[in-house]
């Protein structure tokens, strides 16, 4: 067989595996037909969940859609994201307080999640926000700061078309059986182990 005779096979067998897959994947397209909010978490150890969650925020926004966000954990830092997002138009409600083992203070800590969480039911009840980021929120749960119930119930009961991304490590499994998308974010290697610092513009 020449070479352009191989090279004529290899390109028609080829077609044909694209063509079969183009039509498992328009199947599964046209068979999707369900239209509701998501509620997708980003979880894991690995390094990239906040901004995951904030490119979503970005390209809802790039759309035409209203987000709004709630901060907690981070509080205390410089967040680029916020700085460009709230010039679009995005709220955002900030824990404040920094990490934990900064405040070393667990009631102060307490009271503060209790704070934006009031401000997240209001979030979770507006019906003209598309989409609402809980950044950082499965800390809260993890450290019982925040009641799990009332969390779920506030979940269930937001408005049908209301997208909601939460981000963070150890999501709780209550949380994840509710997702309707659960992605895991894990860690291969990162800068900071190797004793480089976190980086403007690349790490916050």
């Amino acid at each position: 067989m020449t070479d352009e005779k191989m090279t004529g096979n290899t390109t028609e067998k080829h077609k044909q595996r694209m063509q079969k897959l183009k039509e498992k994947v328009d199947s599964r397209i046209d068979s999707a037909t369900d239209e509701r909010g998501l509620l997708i978490v980003i979880t894991g150890n690995g390094k990239g969940k906040s901004t995951s969650g904030f490119g979503t925020v970005a390209r809802a926004v790039g759309h035409g859609l209203n987000a709004a966000v709630a901060q907690f954990i981070k509080g205390t830092w410089a967040c680029g994201e916020r700085n460009l997002l709230e010039n679009a138009g995005v709220k955002f409600s900030v824990m404040g307080t920094g990490f934990t083992w900064n405040t070393q203070d667990k009631e102060k800590d307490i009271a503060a999640a209790k704070q934006v969480w009031l401000k997240c039911k209001e979030l979770l009840s507006d019906p003209s926000l598309d989409l609402v980021l809980l950044d950082e929120m499965t800390y809260m749960l993890s450290y019982k700061y925040l009641d799990l119930d009332d969390v779920i119930e506030t979940l269930n009961n937001r408005p049908k078309h209301q997208h909601v991304i939460i981000t963070g490590r150890a999501c709780h499994r209550a949380i994840i059986e509710l997702a309707d998308t659960v992605s895991e974010v894990q860690s291969i290697k990162h800068a900071f182990d190797n004793g480089i610092k976190a980086q403007k513009g690349i790490d916050w």
